[in-house]
């Protein structure tokens, strides 16, 4: 086994501590990124969303399904807002700086529902290309990174309440892990509220592949459900039902955010400034012009209704 391996999984075991927060996690994988090649650049990438999946499932035994359908029912009417005004926002400003389509749709839909895991879904029934993909990939991937740092900061800035700060999370930034690990700084209300918006966003896929396939002629193509989110909502009724779990629920809360500071470090590694650079101006403008414009949009409605 060479140095760059040793160093890689050295950080990575360092990441499960409890000592290392989800954004400093995150800052780990970057400065490796930037510093040296990537030794596990597949494995890493297959790794990343299965983590993500099992820490997602794992958070749910912290929760309580009753609180779980408040947070929902309250975070429908900013997410179905939210989801139209960035798709239909992206359409217009792609068309404006004159970025392919497929490559408008993906980021588009990165930024209003979730991130990579809307990506991934999206780029078969569209049939996009490896190229497409990354360049979307990229671009939310950035926007995540830098949102996993300024969120608690904004929040903090403005007094947010638990409750505001985590539906503010759930709306604004593109990728669960994100989501969880900005929410998960600032507190365990936050984080709860958070989870739950963001994961009944995330079945917004459902609906929007349907309709690009539709869009684009490929009818042929199976759309690909989040079905892990079906076992977050066991674990979260578990934990509601089963008093017996109360005495485990803790140890597997917290194995869950080791799991998501892994994960996130995960992230951060793959984020090299070769990739940076790969992305482009262009879909970056738009990626960054959807961000700031739900961003703060969802901020003000947050502020203003709750």
């Amino acid at each position: 086994m060479n140095i760059r391996k040793l160093i890689f999984l050295a950080v990575a075991a360092l990441t499960l501590s409890p000592f290392i927060t989800a954004p400093l996690a995150l800052l780990l994988g970057l400065v490796l990124a930037q510093t040296m090649e990537h030794p596990y650049p597949q494995s890493s990438q297959k790794a990343t969303h299965l983590l993500l999946k099992i820490s997602v499932i794992g958070l749910g035994f912290g929760m309580n399904i009753y609180s779980a359908i408040t947070a929902g029912k309250e975070g429908l009417l900013f997410t179905l807002a939210s989801i139209l005004i960035v798709l239909a926002t992206g359409y217009f400003v792609g068309r404006k700086l004159k970025i392919d389509f497929k490559t408008t749709s993906l980021i588009s839909a990165g930024t209003a529902i979730c991130g990579g895991s809307a990506i991934a879904a999206l780029s078969p029934v569209m049939k996009a290309n490896q190229q497409q993909i990354s360049v979307a990939l990229g671009t939310v991937f950035i926007l995540n990174s830098a949102a996993l740092f300024l969120f608690p900061a904004v929040g903090h800035w403005l007094n947010l309440s638990q409750n505001q700060f985590g539906l503010w999370c759930a709306i604004s930034i593109h990728d669960t892990s994100s989501v969880v690990g900005a929410a998960s700084k600032y507190g365990e209300q936050a984080l709860h509220v958070a989870t739950t918006v963001k994961l009944s966003r995330a079945l917004w896929i459902i609906p929007v592949s349907f309709g690009a396939t539709y869009l684009f002629k490929t009818n042929k193509t199976k759309v690909q459900a989040p079905y892990f989110i079906a076992l977050f909502v066991l674990a979260v009724l578990a934990n509601t039902y089963f008093p017996f779990l109360t005495g485990y629920s803790h140890y597997l809360v917290s194995l869950a955010k080791s799991g998501l500071s892994l994960t996130l470090f995960l992230i951060g590694s793959g984020l090299s400034f070769k990739t940076l650079k790969g992305v482009g101006s262009k879909p970056l403008v738009l990626g960054t012009t959807l961000w700031a414009l739900i961003s703060v949009f969802s901020l003000y409605a947050i502020m203003v209704v709750l």
